[in-house]
């Protein structure tokens, strides 16, 4: 068996005599692969890193929203963000009872009908889904630069308001209560065990109570080792524009890439 072939036979090689492109590849993901192990187990270090991106899944998942502590008391002033809440009075009961993060309790229904235009072009939202982790990271770094690029060409924007408790179903009754041209909602992903920083981008045109899943459009991975804030931005605004031009979303309208992103990709 050639040298090379004899070190892919043996997993519990050291990393560092495994072969360049062998380090490429390991490179290019968060996942563990050719992690080595010790007898039948993984060794110590994959086994602690383990439990340690477990624990950090789990925290991100458990942990409640504080706009002051997880987006900064300037950041939240800067951008007057208010907080609305859904039906989900706990974090327990949000976990348990996910049609309950769906739908605003009728205090907040209120306030957002009372603080909120009507109709604009361009309506973000901030949602703590199941990582606030990923919202106090992303979204600082994602918002200026979304509502920068939005006023470039020249839509209106919402009020951008912060959810707590918050499902994306939510989007049909924002999009039914403040009747928005396209609505944007920036909310934490199901963390794993690869990182729990990761935030989800899911949009619709003109979002109704009848619509699913088929009707919105998903930009995921918003981190460090996946889509950067940058990318994000531009894959965001190019969408929200075809959507206004079109006036479709979801299944109904191919994401156009732009070109380093698909050179990225490639």
């Amino acid at each position: 068996m050639p040298p090379e072939d004899d070190k892919l036979a043996r997993p519990d090689f050291p990393e560092y005599d495994l072969s360049e492109i062998l380090k490429k590849v390991r490179a290019q993901t968060p996942a563990r692969l050719l992690a080595g192990r010790s007898g039948a187990a993984y060794r110590t270090n994959t086994q602690l890193e383990l439990r340690e991106s477990h624990a950090a899944a789990r925290d991100a998942v458990r942990a409640e929203l504080n706009l002051l502590t997880n987006l900064g008391d300037n950041f939240v002033r800067k951008w007057n963000l208010f907080e609305v809440c859904s039906q989900a009075t706990t974090k327990d009961e949000y976990l348990l009872r996910p049609d309950l993060g769906r739908h605003l309790n009728d205090a907040s229904r209120a306030e957002a009908t009372s603080r909120c235009t009507i109709g604009c072009d361009f309506q973000v939202l901030i949602g703590d889904g199941l990582s606030v982790t990923a919202v106090a990271l992303q979204v600082p770094r994602l918002l200026p630069l979304l509502c920068e690029g939005a006023k470039t060409r020249g839509w209106s924007l919402g009020e951008i308001f912060v959810i707590r408790h918050c499902r994306v179903g939510i989007l049909n009754e924002i999009g039914e209560l403040l009747e928005p041209k396209v609505a944007v909602l920036l909310i934490g992903e199901r963390p794993g065990l690869a990182t729990a920083e990761s935030l989800s981008a899911y949009m619709a045109y003109q979002p109704k109570s009848s619509d699913t899943d088929a009707n919105r459009n998903l930009i995921s991975n918003i981190h460090a080792r996946g889509v950067s804030t940058e990318q994000a931005t531009q894959r965001i605004l190019n969408l929200a524009a075809s959507m206004i031009q079109t006036q479709k979303s979801g299944c109904e309208l191919r994401e156009e890439l732009p070109a380093v992103v698909r050179h990225e990709i490639v």
